[in-house]
């Protein structure tokens, strides 16, 4: 007897099992033998497809035995730290729980209780899977593993936002990545949902669908994520989207699926930009670029720097494009506020706007030349030009740019017909960036030899600079010959004999290489 009762029985050997397994990490739950995979990663696969698992939707009508649905691990809880979901930056949304069962009251409160656990475990899953789907490893492994079925199910019946969000984000992970990019595309259906998610009303998902969306475009096979954007009611709803929210980081998003839009394939802007043009995009970017700069000016809020920078780096890419270029190349106003961002006096908070302004401002007059003259005696604006050449050292093109709008502005200086105090300020200004001049022609002959450039090429990106380089010595020279007829207290501050000789010869010695090409 005495034996037998040392001898555990099945239901207690079930007990001391259970009560094992509470204390075993639930981060990092036991593979099962099938389950068992070689691949190079310092997260056990089993415990990724365990949490693809716990993603199936919530089976609402069961109230008896809540779980998630084809779990087999019915007692496991992932207590994913809530640090993984507030890595990505979002808040919490109270539309939460739109899950109802039948019975009486106390029936319904049990009921949200374990739903509102479920959806817990859910949330956590799902931000872990957010989470790993940043490394290509475990992006691969969780499309072998069924996840984009899993996501689809869950976008088809869920009425939570924030199950939306959490979905459309492990997707916008997994889309960074080639093979589940094109596990998305190959999804029956998937690309068509992720689409109707455009015309929710909540700000982070919104976020995400753009983000993706955006990803999608710029991948191998864009033409069906463009056919499937192409619709008038769709593009209809992203520019009123853009055009409407007050959330920067919506803005940001919206604008950069645009972005992604115009640097995809040319048949994309075929299909996507023309029917855009024709809704308003260019009203649309004139108005979002307003508003910004008023914010720039009045408010220098740092969390919309980036949201200025996106709309010019649209802006930009459109106005060499055939079918906008014409339209925005020719829009006053935007011209006039690029303008005005090259005046801005702290450039250091938003110097990769002011050197994108450049290069839009330097199309913009290749194009409509005539838009010159109305900076032509604009000083602060060919200070400003002058101020962005230490933000452009590791960008040839956009001091090239630089070069050709500072040419544009100085052939229509007319020195010969200017008083001695007018021209004095042009010589003010000249001497005082004689320093960035030197450094820029400096760097600019480095680069020639760097790149070893073709005779066309180097030609055409050294002519502005030789131009304006001569211009910026027929002032000086003018100067040099007004001196002697000048009163005393004019001739001083900067323009003195030895700060215009030295600038003269940084011009001469330039301008000499420069003709030899």
């Amino acid at each position: 007897m005495a034996a037998s009762e040392s001898t555990p029985t099945r239901e207690e050997e079930e007990g001391e099992q259970l009560e094992e397994d509470r204390f075993v990490s639930s981060h990092h739950p036991s593979a099962p033998p099938d389950e068992l995979f070689d691949i190079s990663t310092t997260v056990d696969p089993s415990y990724v497809i365990s949490l693809i698992r716990k993603l199936l939707p919530v089976e609402p009508k069961n109230v008896d035995n809540t779980e998630i649905r084809g779990s087999n691990c019915n007692n496991e809880v992932v207590n994913s730290s809530n640090d993984s979901c507030k890595s990505m930056g979002i808040v919490d949304d109270p539309t939460k729980s739109h899950f109802r069962g039948e019975g009486d009251e106390d029936s319904h409160k049990e009921e949200n209780a374990r739903l509102s656990a479920g959806e817990e475990v859910w949330e956590e899953c799902g931000c872990v899977l957010w989470d790993l789907a940043a490394n290509q490893t475990h992006a691969e492994l969780m499309v072998q593993n069924f996840v984009l079925e899993v996501l689809l199910a869950n976008l088809m019946v869920t009425q939570s936002v924030r199950v939306t969000e959490i979905c459309l984000g492990i997707m916008g992970n997994l889309a960074c990545h080639e093979v589940p990019l094109k596990h998305i595309v190959s999804s029956n259906g998937l690309i068509a949902v992720i689409v109707d998610q455009l015309f929710l009303d909540d700000t982070q998902c919104l976020c995400e669908a753009f983000r993706l969306l955006s990803s999608g475009l710029q991948g191998g096979e864009c033409i069906k994520w463009a056919e499937a954007l192409q619709f008038e009611h769709i593009l209809s709803r992203i520019l009123w989207v853009m055009e409407n929210t007050l959330n920067p980081q919506l803005i940001e998003k919206s604008v950069g699926l645009l972005l992604s839009m115009i640097e995809s394939q040319k048949e994309v802007e075929h299909i996507l930009l023309s029917p855009l043009m024709k809704l308003g995009l260019a009203s649309v970017l004139v108005n979002l670029l307003t508003f910004e700069m008023s914010k720039l000016t009045n408010d220098r809020i740092p969390e919309r720097y980036p949201v200025l920078d996106v709309i010019l780096r649209a802006l930009e890419a459109l106005c060499v494009i055939d079918v906008c270029s014409q339209e925005i190349c020719s829009n006053k106003e935007i011209f006039q506020l690029v303008c005005d961002l090259i005046k801005f006096p702290d450039k250091v908070e938003v110097s990769t706007s002011c050197v994108t302004a450049g290069l839009l401002i330097a199309n913009t007059l290749s194009d409509v030349p005539d838009l010159a003259s109305s900076i032509s005696q604009d000083l602060p604006f060919l200070q400003g030009l002058f101020d962005i050449f230490p933000f452009t050292s590791d960008d040839s093109e956009a001091r090239c740019a630089l070069w050709n709008v500072i040419a544009r502005f100085l052939v229509r200086v007319r020195e010969d017909e200017m008083s001695a105090s007018n021209l004095r300020q042009y010589v003010f200004i000249l001497l005082s960036k004689s320093d960035v001049i030197e450094d820029d022609l400096f760097d600019h002959q480095f680069d020639e030899k760097k790149e070893n450039e073709s005779l066309a090429t180097s030609g055409r990106k050294s002519d502005a600079r030789i131009l304006a380089l001569r211009r910026i010595t027929s002032i000086l020279n003018k100067w040099n010959a007004l001196k002697d007829f000048c009163e005393k207290d004019m001739m001083e501050d900067y323009a003195t004999n030895e700060k215009i000789g030295r600038l003269l010869d940084i011009c001469h010695g330039h301008n000499i290489s420069g003709t030899s090409e």
